[in-house]
C-alpha cells in the first residue's frame, strides 16, 4: 500500500482510505471483519460522521483491540462551541477510543455557515479546545463549495479538507494545487461519483494520479471491494493511453445529466438546496441507504415539489444541466 503525509498533520495515511458511510446497512460484526481485512491489505485511514447513523458505533466495535492501527476521521455539523464539544464527546465514546485524529468541520455550505464556525463562540473553537485537551489531534474542513474552501484553506486554521472528486467531478484541481503549497491534506470524497462510476478500479487510480491528492475514501461495506479498491493502492501506475480515453469517454457519456455541485445554480429563489437533492437522490438509489436518505429529505425545508420551474437555476448551470428535469426526478425517487 502506498502511504502519503497528510499536510502538516504528518499523518501517514494509506492513499486509499475507508469510507464510512455504506456500513450503515451491515452490522458490527461485518463491521469488524471489514477492518481486519482492510489491516491485512494496509488500509490505515478511516473516515466517518456524526451524522452517519449507527457508522461511529459499528467502527469503535470493531476497532477495539486494535485501534493502533488506525488513523481516525470524524466529523460534525455542529456550528457552535458547546454543540461541538458536545459532539467530539459523542465521537469518543462511539468510537471507543481517547483520542481522534482528525476532526473535521463537516459541509460548510455557505458564506454564513463559514462565519459561524469560525465566530468567537464558533464550532472551531470547540475544536481547538478539544486540541489542547488532547482529545483529538488535528482539524479539518469539508466542503461541497469552492469558493469556502478557497477561502478556508489561506487562513492557516485547517490541516486538511475534503471536497468530491472524481472521473467527472474534476473542479476542484487547482484548489489541491494550491492546498499542496500550503501544505494542506487533501481528502477526496465521492470518488466513485455517488455511485455512478461502474468501473471503480479506473476512478480509483484517476484520483490518486493526482500527486496534489492524499487519500480516497470509497465507501467500502465487502470484503470483495475492499479487495478490489485496495489493489489501486498498492498499484499506483500511471495512467495509460486507453485508460485516459476511457476516462474522458465516461465524463462525455455522464456529462449530460450529472451535477457537479459547483453550486453556480444558486441562490434558488424558492430556496431549494438543488445540488443536496442531488447528493441524496444518489445515496438513495446508488448506496442502497433508502431510509436514511429518506429521513434527510424529509427533513429539509424546501424540496424538489417546492421547484416552480423559473428557470433561474438552468441560465447559470455552466454544464447546461436540465435541472428542472432532474429535480422531477428527484421527487419521483423520493414519492413525493
Amino acid at each position: 500500500m502506498e502511504y502519503r503525509i497528510l499536510g502538516k498533520s504528518e499523518l501517514s495515511v494509506s492513499s486509499i482510505g475507508f469510507g464510512g458511510i455504506p456500513i450503515q446497512r451491515t452490522n458490527k460484526e461485518e463491521v469488524k471483519r471489514l477492518l481486519i481485512k482492510c489491516e491485512e491489505l494496509g488500509i490505515n485511514f478511516m473516515d466517518t460522521a456524526r451524522g452517519y447513523t449507527v457508522s461511529e458505533e459499528y467502527l469503535g466495535y470493531g476497532l477495539e483491540g486494535r485501534r493502533d492501527k488506525w488513523i481516525i476521521a470524524t466529523k460534525s455539523m455542529a456550528r457552535d462551541k458547546e454543540a461541538m464539544i458536545k459532539d467530539v464527546e459523542i465521537s469518543l465514546k462511539n468510537l471507543k477510543t481517547n483520542y481522534i485524529d482528525l476532526y473535521q468541520l463537516h459541509n460548510v455550505k455557505t458564506e454564513e455557515d463559514y462565519n459561524k464556525v469560525l465566530s468567537e463562540d464558533g464550532a472551531y473553537y470547540g475544536l481547538l479546545e478539544m486540541k489542547k485537551k488532547g482529545k483529538i489531534g488535528h482539524i479539518g474542513i469539508t466542503s461541497h463549495s469552492l469558493d469556502i474552501l478557497k477561502i478556508a484553506i489561506e487562513t492557516g486554521k485547517f490541516e486538511s479538507i475534503m471536497y468530491p472528486y472524481n472521473i467527472v467531478e474534476s473542479q476542484g484541481e487547482e484548489l489541491f494545487k494550491r492546498c499542496k503549497e500550503l501544505n494542506i491534506g487533501v481528502i477526496a470524497m465521492k470518488p466513485m461519483a455517488g455511485g455512478a462510476l461502474e468501473d471503480g478500479t479506473l476512478a480509483l487510480k484517476f484520483i490518486i494520479n493526482n500527486e496534489n491528492v492524499t487519500t480516497a475514501i470509497p465507501g467500502m461495506a465487502t470484503i470483495e471491494e475492499i479487495e478490489e479498491n485496495s489493489e489501486v493502492g498498492n498499484n499506483s501506475l500511471l495512467l495509460s493511453p486507453e485508460e485516459k480515453m476511457k476516462t474522458e469517454e465516461i465524463r462525455n457519456s455522464l456529462g449530460t445529466e450529472f451535477c457537479r455541485r459547483c453550486g453556480y445554480c444558486g441562490p434558488c429563489p424558492q430556496n431549494i438546496d438543488i445540488p443536496g437533492l442531488f447528493i441524496l437522490r444518489g445515496y438513495k438509489e446508488r448506496y442502497g441507504l433508502e431510509g436514511w436518505a429518506e429521513a434527510r429529505y424529509a427533513s429539509t425545508n424546501y424540496r424538489a415539489k417546492d421547484c416552480v420551474q423559473c428557470g433561474s437555476c438552468e441560465k447559470k448551470c455552466p454544464y447546461d444541466l436540465p435541472i428542472i428535469k432532474m429535480l422531477k426526478e428527484v421527487r419521483s425517487c423520493f414519492n413525493e
